[in-house]
């Protein structure tokens, strides 16, 4: 549920939908990102795009992971795989503008992701990574000429290995559709001031965290079962204040929980995720995480459902592997 209120732009401030630097001009001595703007996010630092295209079916984005992140830095070697669902959440925000002309101020209100990738490829190395992921459109959904709606199929590569295949489906709000939407919630400033206290987390070693601001888990009684903790505070997740629980913050906490339900350090080979509704600020949510006995190969399947007042908000099927 990734959205944003961001200042429109005008007509002659639209990037030529051939690309940036699409005729092959870029100077090599320098390194540049999409506008923040396009996908969304305040912090430069941030921003992974580095380019977009028109390819011979769709559309091809580059981007850049770095070596190291103050979140999504590589653990044994290896990128993190959530990077990737960043990666794609901005792809599919930065198409809608330069693409379909989706106005910056509307809402892009996910419904579902997701990937299964070869952990092979996410090996880390001296060298940022580079990567490109090739995307088609498909199920578009117009009222008159504005988008409603889209599948985004994604088929991804990194330095030049194939890494994932991924989907992405998406709806698009004015802010006046969002306003009825969300109704009181839609007030930023009202939403934030009720949000509930932030519990404790979980030792950060039971979700191969190395601090505790990033752990999104707080314990319960039971040791399938957390609270959700939402720190509006943290820099990555809450990169800009939003009236709700943000989408990437529920797929880490998805995530951690399938970390915390299987033993040793292992990498979510591919995630499933469904959003049916908000998680509001003023209430505390709930994680919990449910082996399934199902496997295939060396990968154990959990899944994980995340609900508040009782009421759905985010169902997930991943598929852990070991790491060697």
């Amino acid at each position: 549920m990734a959205g944003a209120t961001l200042t429109p732009y005008l007509p002659d401030q639209r990037h030529d939908l051939g690309g940036r630097f699409a005729d092959g001009n870029r100077p090599p001595q320098l390194t540049t990102t999409v506008p923040r703007e396009y996908v969304h996010r305040t912090a430069v630092s941030e921003v992974f795009l580095t380019n977009w295209r028109a390819g011979d079916d769709g559309w091809v984005v580059s981007a850049q992971w770095p070596r190291a992140h103050t979140f999504y830095g590589p653990a044994h070697g290896l990128h993190d795989p959530l990077l990737l669902i960043e990666t794609i959440r901005q792809a599919g925000i930065l198409l809608s503008h330069v693409a379909h002309r989706v106005p910056l101020d509307h809402q892009i209100i996910w419904q579902r992701v997701r990937y299964d990738l070869a952990p092979q490829a996410l090996r880390a190395t001296e060298q940022p990574a580079e990567v490109a992921l090739h995307i088609t459109d498909h199920d578009l959904v117009h009222r008159g000429t504005r988008l409603v709606s889209v599948r985004q199929e994604f088929r991804i590569v990194c330095d030049g290995a194939d890494l994932a295949s991924a989907t992405l489906l998406y709806s698009c709000h004015s802010p006046a559709v969002y306003r009825r939407l969300r109704g009181a919630y839609s007030d930023l400033a009202l939403a934030n001031s009720r949000k509930v206290p932030l519990p404790e987390a979980v030792a950060p070693q039971l979700v191969a965290r190395e601090r505790a601001r990033d752990v999104v888990l707080s314990p319960t009684d039971r040791p399938d079962r957390w609270q959700l903790r939402v720190d509006t505070s943290h820099p990555v997740l809450f990169d800009h204040p939003v009236d709700h629980t943000p989408g990437m913050l529920m797929v880490e906490a998805a995530r951690q929980a399938a970390q915390a339900a299987t033993p040793g350090f292992t990498v979510p080979a591919s995630m499933d995720c469904a959003f049916e509704r908000y998680a509001e600020l003023d209430a505390p949510s709930w994680v919990e995480a449910r082996t399934t006995g199902r496997t295939d190969g060396d990968r154990r399947q959990i899944e994980v459902a995340v609900e508040q007042h009782g009421k759905p908000v985010v169902s997930a099927q991943i598929a852990c592997v070991p790491t060697a």
